[in-house]
């Protein structure tokens, strides 16, 4: 048998399983009581929140052979309506039938006495789709329809639909379904197929589907296709490419401390993993807004992302202006992201903007955060620069300690405005303690340039070249879907996270004369995939993708992999539209078993001069 999905195994079947929406159960069922029916219902509401759900539960109330407003689920009614087979009950997909010649089908079948039910119930879905003759032709019949026909609309966008249409429907809005709904029907999900869940995890679903009860059991049915009948929270934040809250707080803390080549490190993390920018700014905007809320009342009831000793914690290192300055910068990134060819650069800079927000300001205390750190920070020496600056002492000349001149040459670096000329009279030998103070400046960052500071004339370049047999095609490589997925069944996990984890040293190459452009080139991929001799990534855009398969290219981008990873691989490119299609089939296969075995697959890698 096919497999079925979660939302459609566990779609409601009576209004008591309904999530959420009890204000409209509740009227629905009074109705069905009373037998005050009206000729014509509008479902109006969000994506996933019962509408269509609720239009197939009140054609079941209607036509139950147990009476008027059951739902028994046994009866031949009751069953064919679930299985989509009444012939009293039909569905209109108004997004692809919205012609007038469509609805004029429909009007003519109106006539005609029910087969097995009470009611004749059409249901439209989409309804804000049909055009404008095919809503005219339908007015006249949704007006005074027969007895035995009732109407159900369904529409995300009810703007859209005419006037005249709207004011002959008894209106139902739907609202998104609470996250106390959503946990509780999460809950029996996991229970009835036995799954094991951790708390965070059902959490960051909530989180991730918007109050849509369909999106929740959608967002669960992938991640448990990924994880192997397990839910928890790394397995959620690998699939849908999202931070933990520690690595946000994490860079929270680099920002406030205006720690550039930190918050510099991890943006490139991000870029490295495909992380989600647009919800990395989401949550974000929620830090801080739980930031202003402690800010402006003390109420840690109120917080969503922060518990209240983090919230104090950071409420104490930024004042009220700053955290609106800040959440401004997200605001104004999140409405510029649909107008720039790069959101990734645009996060950048925004990120950047708010360090300097932070400039020169009090630093956070990182001990009370449970976050990651990419780098050693030289705390000491930073506060002890941010406690001598404020100092009026420079112009006493009694004193004159090596550590005198190092507040005058802070506010060099770090104030715009020049030094009043009298300080620079006061201290009258500024050069010697300059050059005591370099040397430790350059072993600070030294590790950044050594990046660079690589011998080339190491660097040996193959005489022929790597690539699987029958991929040749032309001026490049392609690799048929088949193939793909062995080798995404030959992939070892081993190989990807090293390669991940040492994707930066490519910078090393990014100064040689000639294997600059295929450094760079190989930068801006993502590992998707990696096997002993094939390595395949994934890129943004499709020009990427097909300049990174020429056969021309290949020689110098296997000369870097080689060079700087001491692995000779071939190298092929997707983008991320073929990648998520791969990784579809991939699923696909798995859950009916028809992946190739290991030892069945066959790839031969042959060479070309």
């Amino acid at each position: 048998m096919a497999y079925k999905a979660l939302y459609r195994t566990y779609r409601p079947s009576t209004f008591d399983e309904v999530a959420g929406q009890q204000h409209i159960v509740k009227t629905i069922k009074n109705a069905l009581a009373t037998g005050k029916l009206a000729h014509a219902y509008l479902f109006t509401g969000p994506r996933g929140t019962g509408k269509t759900t609720m239009a197939k539960l009140l054609a079941k109330a209607l036509n139950c052979e147990e009476g008027l407003g059951h739902q028994c689920n046994m009866c031949k009614n009751c069953r064919a309506i679930m299985e989509g087979s009444h012939p009293d009950v039909l569905e209109l997909d108004a997004a692809s039938n919205n012609s007038v010649d469509d609805v004029r089908e429909l009007i003519d079948k109106v006539k005609y006495g029910t087969i097995l039910g009470r009611y004749k119930v059409y249901i439209i879905d989409e309804v804000h789709m049909l055009s404008t003759g095919a809503f005219n032709a339908l007015l006249k019949t949704l007006e005074e329809p027969p007895e035995h026909v009732i109407f159900i609309l369904a529409t995300t966008e009810p703007h859209k639909i005419l006037p005249t249409i709207l004011s002959r429907c008894q209106r139902y809005d739907f609202t998104k379904v609470s996250d106390k709904d959503i946990k509780e029907r999460l809950r029996v999900v996991l229970e009835e197929e036995e799954i094991p869940f951790d708390e965070k995890a059902v959490d960051l679903i909530i989180s991730l589907c918007d109050g849509g009860m369909r999106d929740a059991l959608s967002i669960l049915d992938q991640v448990l296709r990924y994880s192997g009948d397990k839910l928890n929270e790394q397995d959620i934040m690998d699939v849908f490419a999202i931070e933990s809250t520690s690595e946000k707080l994490a860079l929270l803390n680099s920002i406030i401390n205006s720690d550039t080549q930190d918050v510099l490190k991890r943006l490139n993390n991000y870029i490295l993993k495909g992380t989600d920018i647009k919800r990395l700014t989401d949550d974000l905007l929620g830090i801080l807004k739980d930031i202003l809320i402690y800010q402006t009342s003390a109420n840690s009831e109120y917080l969503n992302y922060l518990n209240e000793q983090q919230a104090a914690d950071l409420s104490a290192c930024l004042s009220e202006e700053e955290t609106m300055k800040m959440i401004e910068a997200l605001l104004n990134a999140q409405k510029d992201f649909k107008n720039v060819p790069s959101i990734t650069s645009l996060f950048q800079v925004v990120v950047l903007n708010m360090c300097l927000i932070r400039k020169g300001k009090k630093k956070v205390v990182q001990n009370n955060f449970d976050i990651p750190n990419f780098q050693e920070e030289i705390e000491p020496e930073k506060d002890s620069i941010a406690e001598v600056k404020p100092n009026p002492v420079v112009e006493q000349p009694k004193p004159e300690p090596v550590v005198e001149p190092e507040p005058v040459i802070e506010e060099v670096q770090s104030e715009p405005e020049p030094i009043p000329e009298p300080v620079k009279e006061i201290v009258p030998e500024p050069v010697k303690p300059v050059e005591e103070v370099k040397p430790i400046i350059k072993e600070e960052k030294h590790e950044e340039t050594s990046l660079f500071d690589f011998d080339f004339n190491q660097i040996e370049v193959p005489e022929s070249i790597t690539y699987i047999h029958g991929t040749l095609k032309e001026d490049r490589f392609e690799i048929p879907d088949e193939m793909m997925i062995q080798i995404m069944v030959m992939s070892k996990k081993d190989i990807k996270n090293h390669l991940l984890d040492s994707w930066n040293d490519l910078k090393k190459l990014t100064a040689h004369p000639t294997l600059s452009k295929s450094a760079s080139m190989l930068m801006d991929g993502r590992v998707l995939v990696s096997s002993n001799d094939v390595l395949i990534l994934e890129y943004p855009f499709k020009k990427q993708m097909e300049k990174l398969n020429l056969i021309a290219n290949q020689k110098d981008l296997q000369t870097v992999i080689k060079t700087v990873f001491g692995k000779e691989m071939f190298v092929y490119a997707v983008d991320r539209g073929e990648s998520v299609r791969l990784q579809q089939i991939f699923i696909n296969k798995k859950q009916v078993n028809k992946l190739p075995r290991i030892n069945e697959i066959d790839i031969k890698i042959e060479r070309k001069d």
